[in-house]
């Protein structure tokens, strides 16, 4: 007896029973709204395209919160690229298209990262922002990832400047007013955050540590992690000013610092206190000498010391020197409850006696007398 034939089914028909009991669509819409939020732009829209109901789901606000302009260029690295002026403009256009979508989409923000040189009279990246700021919901903006000093990709200049001394110094004096329009408008598009995103609790950008942008700074009293990166500035960074940004930020638990203290400061020790903080982390600065610490929470140090090539004679050396203490005394009076200093952790005792590995580390980031010979030179 011959085996029993299966009906056959038509190639649509299976197809049909398929998309219509397909699992993702008998889904709460919240449940389908986080599966597709650990997708990118790019893979979001291609799923607009599968059909209206994910095209209806791809539309809401709740899968765009975070606005990301270094996407797809990050491996440029931080001196961004010379490309041709077609290449630049096709580049720009994509972040006009990138910022009119976000706002097409009512776009609800948590995290903005963004490399504009807003000092560009001509593309006026700062009014891109400041538009965005405007047109899309920012009110719980925590995470703010801003290089204002330059753009990622930057239009190839072909014309030839002639090299007399006449040229170089209106290029320098240029320069010197370039810098002036970032500052200007970092601390407009700052001022606009301060009342559009008062919820920043992660903050990493460059600061001029100008009187206006410190006092700007201050107002967000959220902030609990916060970079501030070197940018070139009109004058030093005072003892006072970095004790003023500590006192007026009660909810701060990192800080790292790139300063560069100048030579004509050289010799200033700084006092930092602050009730709560426990990460600080001076290693990309210059300079930075502390004379007294009390951070009574603070759990994780890290410091470097860094060569500034100044030649200096043995006793000018030792008068310099003389005022600071050593980070070993600064630390065991300041920091009570410090388990880890350079990424190497501390052991229980390191208070009552240094040890081998802990005089090492003091080698590389004390400025006392006793750890320090050389850096000067």
């Amino acid at each position: 007896m011959s085996p029993r034939k299966r009906p056959l089914v038509s190639l649509n028909s299976r197809r049909k029973t398929v998309e219509d009991f397909f699992p993702f669509n008998f889904l709460p819409v919240e449940c389908q709204l986080h599966v597709l939020s650990f997708l990118n732009e790019v893979d979001k829209c291609s799923c607009a395209l599968v059909c209206s109901s994910w095209s209806c789901l791809v539309r809401s606000w709740k899968l765009w919160r975070v606005a990301d302009y270094r996407r797809g260029i990050m491996h440029l690295g931080q001196e961004g690229l010379l490309v041709s002026n077609r290449e630049f403009e096709r580049w720009k256009a994509w972040v006009h298209h990138y910022t009119h979508h976000l706002i097409s989409r009512h776009a609800s923000l948590l995290t903005l990262k963004a490399s504009f040189d807003l000092g560009d009279r001509c593309n006026k990246w700062g009014e891109l922002l400041s538009d965005l700021l405007d047109s899309v919901h920012c009110i719980d903006l925590g995470h703010l990832d801003l290089n204002w000093t330059f753009t990622l990709l930057e239009p190839l200049d072909l014309r030839i400047h002639p090299s007399s001394s006449s040229h170089q110094e209106s290029s320098s004096h240029l320069e010197s007013i370039c810098k002036m329009d970032q500052v200007t408008s970092f601390q407009e598009l700052l001022a606009k955050l301060t009342q559009s995103c008062p919820r920043i609790s992660r903050m990493k950008m460059h600061f001029d540590w100008s009187d206006v942008s410190v006092s700007l700074l201050t107002q967000f009293q959220q902030l609990r992690v916060l970079e501030l990166k070197y940018f070139w500035v009109f004058k030093g960074v005072t003892p006072s000013t970095l004790q003023t940004l500590t006192d007026a930020l009660p909810n701060l638990r990192s800080l790292t610092l790139h300063i560069l203290v100048p030579l004509r400061n050289l010799g200033i020790s700084y006092t930092l206190e602050s009730p709560c903080l426990e990460f600080l982390d001076v290693s990309p600065s210059r300079g930075l000498v502390f004379s007294c610490l009390k951070l009574p929470a603070l759990r994780e140090f890290r410091a470097r010391k860094i060569v500034r090539g100044i030649t200096l004679d043995r006793r000018t050396r030792l008068r310099i020197q003389s005022r600071w203490p050593c980070l070993y005394h600064v630390l065991r009076d300041g920091a009570p409850k410090l388990q880890a200093l350079n990424n190497e952790k501390l052991v229980p005792t390191w208070r009552e006696d240094s040890y081998s590995e802990l005089s090492a580390i003091l080698q590389q980031s004390c400025y006392c007398v006793q750890h320090l010979d050389s850096w000067l030179w």
